[in-house]
């Protein structure tokens, strides 16, 4: 069963994410980032290869080639997803194919409206049994 961490009080979604790609790629995890909005992946992809100047972050938009030998998706869609260990959400809604994944973070903003629609996910994942963890980046 999927275990599904809410990372919450996040200032900056793209930096946050970059970071938490960073340690997951060093522990060595594949990853797909999920997105229906665009511009969120192609923010995050240009600042994957801006992030650290020490860290290669080898990384691929879905649709292009290599997705199966990247360990590091950024997509919008399920279909070409080739690994399965982490999925990092950054919709507004639950990514419909979340159940695949070993683990899935939820990176929840300040703003209210963030806060809302990040609740109705967690009361989701929570009616249908998923372990659940929140870790409040304002207390430290």
């Amino acid at each position: 069963m999927t275990r599904i961490d809410f990372h919450l009080n996040v200032s900056d979604h793209l930096l946050y994410t970059c970071r938490l790609i960073r340690k997951a790629y060093g522990s060595g995890l594949k990853i797909v980032c999920y997105s229906t909005r665009p511009e969120v992946l192609e923010n995050l992809d240009k600042l994957l290869w801006t992030f650290s100047e020490e860290d290669f972050l080898p990384h691929v938009v879905s649709g292009h080639p290599g997705v199966a030998d990247t360990p590091i998706v950024l997509t919008d869609k399920a279909d070409d997803i080739a690994h399965y260990d982490l999925l990092i959400n950054l919709d507004e809604q639950w990514p419909p194919f979340f159940a695949r994944f070993e683990r899935l973070v939820e990176i929840v903003g300040t703003d209210e409206d963030n806060k809302a629609l990040a609740r109705q996910r967690y009361k989701f994942y929570k009616e249908r049994g998923y372990p659940l963890n929140t870790f409040d980046r304002a207390s430290g």
